[in-house]
């Protein structure tokens, strides 16, 4: 596929654009999308309206990662925290076209202050807000440095298992079936639709010291999703864009994207992924 190449390009100073918990505002844009400062829980106040027809992100976890200056405390308590992903998610069913999809990475559950099942949770809330569940990928990113945790060590008094994958819940708005209508085709290949088509995924994980982000997910995770759930016009929404991994393989695969930040450092470092990609598709 011809990759597309920007005709016009707007950056604005991250730290000028928005504050945390403001509408999102624009900080670098071009003719394959955008990249907005601000609360993605706010963005459909957001005065340009675009309907998204795939959303793929993964959000924080709520397990005290250290963001920086992004502005987001990691160690809110738990039912806040789920409170706060009922916000976005409902914002996401809002701005999300007919036949959208939602494609969440998060992990199966967590050990962090007690047993958490975070998927358990995100399965419910989305339902709760109005999207309906389709499936789930198992990314098995065979990653056991998370063994910190041990609950009761060579004991059956209270032992915590850990499981080295994560999931991909995948929901949509309305129904789930998006005809080609016309002339209009999918872009994977054959090969790949049968490989990602079963439901366990094995690829190795993101170097948060090389990605510049305390956590990242490989390009593999979205450009698998994008070419599954997605045609080629399709416009794809990370809300919690961070390094800018999503909007990246989106723009590889001819996708106009849009992200959204909180964090003015993560924006930066975005915009110069962006970049990059645009200079090496132009050279």
């Amino acid at each position: 596929m011809q990759r597309l190449t920007p005709l016009h390009t707007t950056v604005a100073k991250a730290e000028d654009a928005a504050q945390t918990g403001d509408v999102p505002r624009v900080v670098y844009r071009d003719a394959l999308g955008m990249l907005l400062r601000g609360d993605c829980a706010r963005l459909i106040e957001f005065p340009e309206r675009t309907e998204f027809d795939l959303v793929v992100t993964s959000p924080p976890y709520s397990l005290g990662v250290d963001y920086g200056r992004a502005g987001y405390a990691d160690d809110q308590p738990y039912h806040h925290y789920l409170e706060w992903v009922r916000s976005w998610a409902t914002t996401l069913l809002q701005a999300s076209a007919p036949g959208g999809r939602a494609c969440i990475n998060i992990p199966l559950d967590s050990n962090k202050g007690g047993k958490r099942a975070i998927y358990a949770d995100y399965l419910r809330i989305f339902q709760d807000v109005g999207w309906t569940y389709q499936t789930s990928i198992v990314w098995n990113e065979q990653n056991i440095s998370r063994r910190t945790a041990w609950g009761s060590w060579l004991s059956p008094s209270a032992p915590f298992v850990t499981a080295p994958v994560e999931m991909i819940a995948v929901f949509h708005k309305g129904d789930f079936r998006r005809p080609a209508n016309g002339a209009r085709k999918g872009d994977i290949e054959r090969d790949e639709f049968l490989a990602w088509t079963l439901g366990m995924w094995t690829f190795a994980g993101a170097n948060p010291r090389r990605a510049g982000h305390p956590a990242p997910f490989p390009e593999e995770l979205p450009r698998r999703l994008i070419k599954l759930y997605s045609y080629p016009d399709d416009v794809i929404l990370d809300p919690f864009a961070g390094s800018g991994t999503t909007l990246v393989a989106a723009r590889k695969l001819g996708r106009r994207s849009v992200g959204i930040e909180i964090s003015p450092e993560f924006c930066e470092l975005t915009v110069r992924n962006l970049q990059t990609v645009e200079l090496a598709a132009a050279s």
